[in-house]
């Protein structure tokens, strides 16, 4: 039978300590090939356009998210997994809560894996979703003390510093620049639709981490190649997925593109990641092909198991 799961359900269920294992999961397993997960695709269809995302675990599941460009009010996305030994559609998931979290998940992998140990501070460039999914990651993996947020609408940023207190019991304010927000932070989350640098990286602090969620593509990035010059250690989900970007993404193209590393590598041991106490390091989320099968088909387990604990 197929379960049908609504942004309600999956915020109900998913916690960030299991989304953050999920997703690191996810990086290991497309690191050493068990996980399929292609770049993205995309068709035009006039007037906007309809993109596929899709992953393979194999011997496990494939499925795919799709979501379009129209920009309607009501857009929603879509994620479908299927049974890997059958091709049965085990679980449909619709709405925006799987996505978020998802790339909320990842930054949270980056953070444990290349934020020094005893990162306590944050600040947040943005007051949307997907910046409140970074904080809300990190915050399983690092004890955090204080987070500071900048956005350009006082309202936002108020109200995004008073949900950071109520629901993740952290100190936090509002502040009123990008630079007082990144100011002395040990992590930084650039997560804003911003098509123009929002960051000097001089004002990063040296051994700082930076997670950079929102556009990051040649004349269309929140942050300017200063970033990428002072990133001492430079990876991203997808080093492959980076490459397929029109226009390209800064990070993949010379000079930058030799340095630019594989997660997953950082996390198998396989690469280098941070060495020394003030290197900056930084990452590029591109969102790996996958995840958001991945992570449903993390949710449909933990939905299971919690129906059968309460039937037992």
């Amino acid at each position: 039978m197929t379960v049908l799961i609504s942004d309600a359900e999956v915020a109900a269920a998913l916690d960030a300590p299991a989304t953050v294992d999920a997703m690191r999961d996810a990086l290991l397993a497309s690191h050493d090939g068990r996980l399929v997960a292609p770049p993205r695709a995309g068709v035009q269809l006039g007037g906007g356009r309809m993109m596929l995302t899709a992953g393979h675990l194999l011997g496990q599941w494939y499925g795919y998210r799709a979501y379009d460009t129209f920009g309607h009010p009501e857009a929603e996305q879509v994620v479908v997994l299927h049974d890997g030994r059958t091709g049965a559609v085990r679980a449909v998931a619709v709405g925006e809560e799987l996505g978020s979290r998802r790339t909320g998940g990842l930054g949270g992998v980056a953070v444990d894996a290349l934020a020094r140990p005893d990162a306590a501070t944050l600040g947040v460039i943005g007051s949307g979703g997907q910046a409140w999914t970074q904080v809300w990651a990190a915050a399983a993996v690092r004890p955090l003390q204080e987070v500071t947020v900048y956005s350009r609408s006082t309202a936002r940023r108020e109200a995004f510093a008073a949900r950071v207190r109520a629901e993740l019991g952290i100190p936090a304010r509002p502040v009123d620049n990008a630079r007082a927000a990144v100011h002395d932070r040990d992590v930084v989350v650039l997560a804003t639709t911003s098509p123009t640098p929002v960051l000097d990286a001089a004002d990063l602090t040296p051994g700082c981490h930076v997670n950079a969620v929102g556009f990051k593509q040649r004349d269309r990035a929140e942050f300017a190649p200063d970033l990428l010059d002072r990133a001492a250690v430079l990876v991203s989900d997808s080093p492959a997925q980076s490459r397929s970007y029109v226009p390209p993404m800064l990070a993949a193209e010379p000079p930058y593109a030799a340095r630019l590393g594989d997660l997953g590598a950082v996390l198998a041991g396989s690469a280098p990641g941070r060495t020394g106490a003030d290197q900056i390091s930084v990452f590029c989320s591109v969102g790996l092909a996958g995840t958001e099968v991945f992570l449903l088909d993390r949710l449909v387990r933990i939905l299971v198991a919690g129906a059968t604990g309460s039937s037992g």
